[in-house]
């Protein structure tokens, strides 16, 4: 794998890497976060899951037929199973044989990156799991002195409002993200600090982000890929782009 290298500079906005450069290498993969540490970004983004032995995975679907080679559910699927599958083939030839990724792995990834590279992480609802998936979340973070935000270098996300009230009850100290994907009128779910709408509602209605800023939260929008979502964003005052190609919008962003 070759990697090549930028070096981040001053900037007004932080750039997160949406499963990593996926739009290089194949989602939630370690080339896709390495790819992505040498490409300046400031932080990851990462879905988690649990597999039937409650192993904390970085899958974004609740089935792996999209992203690997094998069938089935993820919560079904033990992590050794998962183990057994390509999650690179569907990328191309010379990504095939990337392994899923196991969270706490991403994590040691992030914190061995030799400056600081946050994680966002979205715990994927509805699932079966239930309240398990929090739980697990932050036992592997207490485990590495991070669950109780300690250098801000954890987030978590999520489109439930219910997720978000369980990880304030196990780790009040976790900047806590609520993900908006078709909700025009902001409201302030409990517990969070900042607001993550996607870039189709605030293409749709910019003065969106005002009003969430209003409201004292910070803002993260999702996905931003193209040139001119990048520029609207930073006319707007958006605190944080998450995009699948982070070197480019790192490159857009220190241009201004």
């Amino acid at each position: 794998m070759t990697v090549t290298s930028a070096l981040p500079t001053a900037r007004a906005a932080r750039v997160v890497a949406h499963r990593g450069a996926s739009h290089e290498h194949p989602e939630h993969t370690l080339a896709a976060y390495r790819q992505a540490v040498a490409d300046g970004a400031d932080a990851l983004e990462c879905d988690v899951r649990l597999t039937a032995d409650r192993r904390l995975v970085c899958v974004h679907d609740r089935r792996v037929e999209r992203t690997s080679d094998g069938r089935g559910i993820v919560s079904e699927l033990t992590y050794e199973e998962l183990r057994a599958l390509d999650f690179g083939a569907w990328k191309g030839a010379a990504h095939a044989g990337a392994r899923v990724l196991l969270f706490e792995d991403l994590l040691q990834e992030a914190l061995s990156a030799g400056r600081p590279v946050g994680l966002a992480v979205e715990t994927k609802h509805p699932t079966r799991a239930g309240g398990r998936l929090e739980e697990e979340l932050v036992r592997v973070l207490r485990r590495h002195g991070l669950a109780d935000g300690r250098g801000g270098l954890v987030e978590v996300m999520s489109f439930s409002r219910g997720a978000l009230t369980r990880m304030h009850r196990l780790a009040p100290g976790l900047p806590a993200v609520y993900l908006m994907e078709r909700r025009l009128r902001p409201v302030r779910p409990p517990y969070a600090t900042h607001a993550g709408p996607g870039i189709e509602l605030v293409r749709r209605d910019p003065g969106l982000v005002g009003r969430l800023k209003a409201k004292g939260l910070s803002v993260r929008v999702w996905t931003v890929d193209e040139p001119e979502d990048v520029e609207l964003c930073l006319d707007l005052g958006v605190d944080t782009l998450i995009t699948n190609r982070p070197r480019a919008v790192r490159e857009q962003v220190e241009a201004r």
